[in-house]
């Protein structure tokens, strides 16, 4: 329970009592999916209730970045700082760790937000959409803190250090109950495997031009792998 605890303070701004040893999460970053479950969940209560889908789309995409405390959106400003800088690795990673925020993060913001918005309008059951997707996003997360190298010293480091070569597996133990909720297998099956794909194609990028991955890498992880898992749920349904 220390572990559930420290993962979603830090995951969340949900008022969870005294702060729990953020140790106890660290060693099982495998957790991640549980956060989505929760969120989701949580995010999902606005469509159940509102008649306009885009109103509906609307606040369940405001409620998973405000339950979120914009921590990984913010991950996303700096990772797109970094994509559009020039010059070495170095400046690249300057540009991604600094405390500014250029053009490049504003326009990967607007991009993933828009993709994410225009997808949660599509799908057939927004309620569900937003659960499958904010799993699958805490997925990928779960998953490049294993697979990515450390590019610095940081909290991704920290957490990467104490990642076992099993946590994949008990990652996607955690997403399976997904095939439980009504709706498209297909579409649940496209969500997850968009979430595989997106941490492949950041995991590749962020090697080539950060030598390696941060927590900003990771937090813009979640946020591309909830608008693409939203795509690909509108596609599939």
């Amino acid at each position: 329970m220390n572990a559930i605890i420290a993962l979603l303070q830090f995951c969340t701004i949900l008022p969870l009592g005294k702060p729990a040893e953020f140790d106890a999460f660290a060693r099982n970053s495998y957790l991640y999916p549980l956060a989505g479950w929760v969120i989701g969940a949580l995010a999902a209560i606005p469509a159940i209730f509102i008649l306009g889908d885009a109103i509906a789309a609307a606040a369940s995409l405001a409620f998973v970045l405000i339950l979120s405390g914009c921590n990984h959106l913010d991950g996303l400003l700096d990772f797109g700082d970094g994509l559009m800088a020039h010059g070495s690795r170095e400046k690249r990673v300057n540009a991604m760790t600094d405390r500014q925020i250029g053009t490049g993060g504003v326009a990967a913001a607007f991009i993933v937000i828009l993709l994410a918005f225009s997808g949660l309008l599509s799908v057939p059951s927004i309620p569900l959409a937003i659960i499958i997707a904010e799993v699958c996003a805490k997925a990928a997360m779960a998953l490049l803190t294993v697979a990515g190298p450390p590019c610095k010293e940081g909290l991704h480091s920290y957490l990467h250090a104490r990642t076992r070569p099993w946590f994949p597996l008990a990652t996607a133990l955690l997403c399976l109950p997904l095939f439980l909720l009504p709706g498209s297998a297909v579409g649940t099956a496209a969500a997850l495997l968009t979430a595989f794909l997106v941490v492949v194609a950041v995991r590749v990028v962020a090697m080539r031009l950060f030598g390696g991955v941060n927590g900003d890498v990771v937090g813009a992880s979640s946020e591309i792998t909830r608008a693409l898992a939203l795509v690909a749920l509108a596609l599939a349904g």
